[in-house]
Parts: structure tokens; C-alpha cells; sequence
């Protein structure tokens, strides 16, 4: 059993109530799990909420969702407490409350290259990116040729020192872990450069978790501010995806 988690929390510094924040006629949380539910290798999909409001709009739209504590400092915290109902899953796949536009495609992607790379503990795809490089809204990732991923950091990385012509590569919201991984993750301590980048997966990394990555083709985004809101708006009515739900 694949299971497919979206944690999502109310209070967005940037975004007030952003879960709930309608585009072309559905609220952003109900994008993400209809999108969810059309993956091909996901076996079930739940919605974890800090938040009763979450919670009763995602039943409202027929999908399934637990409400967790308040308490978790992230994402994957939440997630992880959830996945402890699922002791039989062979993969945990955590997709962003926040991606409206995320493709179901890059979600079997994922789970494709996990299964095949099982040297791997957490695998995260990454795309080139192309625009609003130096924004720290943008994480991006830092890996060999290998695949393993060495570190992700909202700043401009690497630089560009004696090499001009460099690609960076963002990180797509779309993670899959081994079940076991979340339950050690969530025992570990928040460490400094968590706290300093403000991304969760940095805490994996520092407890030696290996991370690997492949280069995707995707054209969702997270909504992190109101330009991205506005964005996705406009896009929504024409995407292909949105008329299967």
C-alpha cells in the first residue's frame, strides 16, 4: 500500500487562511487532494489538518481528512504522526496543501524512481529553475551526479565563483519517505541550520537520511504570497487537469 498524506495548516504568515482561498470555484486544499486522488499508484489519500475548517471543507468535497495537533512545527512532523496508522505502507507520499497545481503524473514519478532507488531513504524531485532565482521562496537543491542530495537552502547556491554558467535546481512539493523515516525523523531534534533555512528536510540531511532527487518536468507551484495566488487564478480555468474534476 502507497499512501498519499497533505498536510495542511490555517495559519499562513503570508496567506491568511490559505487552505480555504478559492480559485476558479474551489479552495486550494480541494485542488490539491481531487489532483491527489488521481494518481494512478497512490492507494489512499488523506488530508492532515491542524484545523477543523480544513477539515469539514475537504469532507464537504467527498475527500478524507484527520485532524493533528497544533503542536507539530512542520509538515512532515504532521504527516508523520498520521503515518503510524499505516504500519503496512510501503511508502509514505507527502504532497503540499499548497500546490493547486500539482500534476498526479509527478506524484507516479515519484513513487516510480523510489521504488526503483531503494538506497534511498527520502526522495524529492527538482526542476530547473528558470525565474525568481535569488527569491528565498524558492529552495533550491544541491546534489551530485549521483542523485544523493547534499543540501537545500533559500539562498542563491551554488555561486558562482569561477563557474558562470550555472544551473540551479528548485525542490518540488512532493516527497516520499519510507514509512520508518518519518517515525525517526519525528524523534529528532530541530538543529541549527533548520532553524536558520527554515527547511524542514534540512533536519534529515544533518542525521545523515539519505535524500536522492531526479530532474522533473512540472509546472505546478507552491502558493507561498498573493502574486503566486493571482498566478494560479489564471492559469487554473485552462489547465487540462482541472477538467477532470
Amino acid at each position: 500500500m502507497i499512501i498519499g498524506l497533505i498536510p495542511s495548516r490555517l495559519n499562513s504568515r503570508r496567506l491568511k487562511h490559505k487552505p480555504l482561498l478559492e480559485i476558479d470555484g474551489l479552495p486550494i486544499i480541494v485542488h490539491t487532494f481531487k489532483r491527489a486522488q488521481l494518481s494512478k499508484k497512490l492507494d489512499k489519500v488523506i488530508v492532515c489538518a491542524d484545523d477543523m475548517k480544513i477539515v469539514n471543507t475537504v469532507r464537504k468535497h467527498g475527500g478524507d481528512a484527520l485532524l493533528t495537533s497544533k503542536k507539530h512545527k512542520n509538515g512532515t512532523e504532521r504527516i508523520a504522526a498520521v503515518s503510524k496508522k499505516f504500519k503496512r505502507a510501503k511508502l509514505v507520499i507527502d504532497v503540499q496543501g499548497d500546490e493547486p497545481l500539482v500534476d498526479p503524473k509527478d506524484i507516479d514519478r515519484v513513487i516510480d524512481f523510489h521504488l526503483k532507488n531503494k538506497q534511498f531513504d527520502i526522495v524529492v524531485p527538482c526542476m530547473l529553475a528558470k525565474e525568481n532565482i535569488t527569491s528565498r521562496n524558492l529552495v533550491k537543491v544541491i546534489f551530485a551526479e549521483n542523485g544523493k542530495v547534499l543540501y537545500f537552502s533559500r539562498a542563491t547556491v551554488p555561486y558562482d565563483f569561477k563557474e558562470k554558467k550555472i544551473k540551479y535546481y528548485r525542490d518540488l512539493s512532493i516527497v516520499s519517505f519510507k514509512p520508518k523515516i518519518l517515525t525517526k525523523y519525528s524523534k529528532l531534534k530541530l538543529g541549527f541550520n533548520e532553524k536558520a533555512e527554515g527547511i524542514e528536510l534540512i533536519r534529515a540531511l544533518e542525521n545523515d537520511i539519505k535524500i536522492g532527487t531526479f530532474i522533473a518536468t512540472n509546472s505546478g507551484f507552491a502558493v507561498d504570497v498573493n502574486q503566486d495566488l493571482m498566478k494560479a487564478i489564471n492559469i487554473m480555468p485552462n489547465n487540462k487537469i482541472r477538467k477532470k474534476y
